[in-house]
């Protein structure tokens, strides 16, 4: 009766709580506000709200870099601050985690991972790899002995999967995802408009008038900013086109990866992939026309999940009611 099985998306930017029969209980910013002496004062949107905005004494700080741990205790008090809002008394009614991994990470980043959220749990923990969770997110029948292909684009890597009967074939991966792209714009602001603006507004441009290709009407923004030269407040207009042009390079280093697993992945999967198509999961998969951009760059047709942004949270909830066909394909480990 008080069984609670969760899925988490332990992302980069943003961290995503899946609860079985409820649904996304949980979005919250991946980051924590401490003070100079190391204590913790907040995470998650509270702590967001406070980037760029305190003294000294107090750092916000996102835990996480390029999809893996940087700081092990905040990644874990933020785990255990996330799952104690959804479970009142954890030490009674500890929950099922399963919890998604970038495919590519080290066994030591691994470890990490699992330690921490066996913690915050205080129970048995499982780890699926984010593209696998990503799929079954999305609803792709990868119990089949079928080609499946997803791109997953989230805050700190983009990853590139074919999966087939419940394991990932071939795969490949780039830390170059949603926050290298607001420190395109952040770069490009300040190296054409001589205007320094912070991660926030990076974001806010990104989703505003943030496109990967031009767009038929373009778009306009004011951006509010410290002027690099007199170091005073300053306010320009930017344009969709002007995001398009400083986000390039970096998309393209997304499509170059999946250009590189269509290249290795067995011909039968890869027809069943031209028939199929690509699902393109993650936050960053909102981003206007990113489908448009990688089916030019692939030349096989790209699609944008529904909901992109909950795959992953989503199959790694659903992945604790396949864990032993997950087990026998190899790609869940417990803890």
């Amino acid at each position: 009766m008080f069984e609670k099985k969760i899925g988490i998306d332990l992302g980069t930017s943003t961290t995503l709580i899946y609860m079985k029969g409820r649904g996304i209980v949980l979005q919250e910013p991946s980051v924590v506000a401490i003070t100079s002496n190391d204590k913790i004062v907040e995470a998650g949107y509270k702590a967001q709200s406070m980037l760029g905005r305190v003294p000294e004494s107090i750092e916000v700080i996102h835990p996480l870099r390029d999809g893996v741990i940087a700081n092990y205790r905040l990644t874990e008090y933020m785990l255990i601050e996330f799952i104690s809002r959804l479970v009142r008394n954890v030490r009674l009614f500890s929950p099922d985690v399963m919890i998604s991994t970038p495919v590519g990470i080290t066994s030591v980043e691994r470890r990490a991972v699992e330690d921490a959220a066996r913690k915050a749990a205080r129970k048995q923990a499982y780890t699926i790899p984010e593209p696998l969770a990503a799929a079954i997110g999305a609803g792709l029948p990868v119990n089949t002995p079928t080609g499946n292909m997803v791109i997953d684009i989230g805050g700190g890597t983009s990853e590139a999967a074919v999966i087939s009967m419940n394991g990932i074939v071939t795969w490949k991966s780039v830390r170059v995802a949603g926050m290298k792209l607001n420190d395109a714009i952040t770069s490009y602001v300040r190296r054409n408009n001589n205007l320094i603006i912070g991660e926030q507004t990076a974001e806010e441009i990104k989703i505003t008038i943030g496109s990967a290709t031009q767009l038929e009407k373009l778009l306009v923004m004011e951006v509010k900013g410290r002027d690099q030269v007199t170091g005073l407040p300053k306010t320009i207009k930017i344009t969709s086109d002007e995001i398009t042009e400083a986000l390039n390079e970096r998309l393209l280093e997304i499509s170059s990866v999946a250009k590189g697993v269509l290249e290795i992945t067995p011909p039968e999967l890869a027809s069943d992939i031209i028939d199929r198509g690509v699902i393109i999961t993650g936050g960053s998969a909102q981003l206007r026309n990113i489908d448009m951009l990688l089916t030019q760059q692939t030349g096989v047709p790209c699609y944008v999940a529904d909901n992109p942004t909950a795959c992953v949270a989503l199959g790694a909830g659903r992945g604790l009611d396949m864990r032993k066909a997950l087990d026998r394909a190899s790609t869940a480990d417990l803890i």
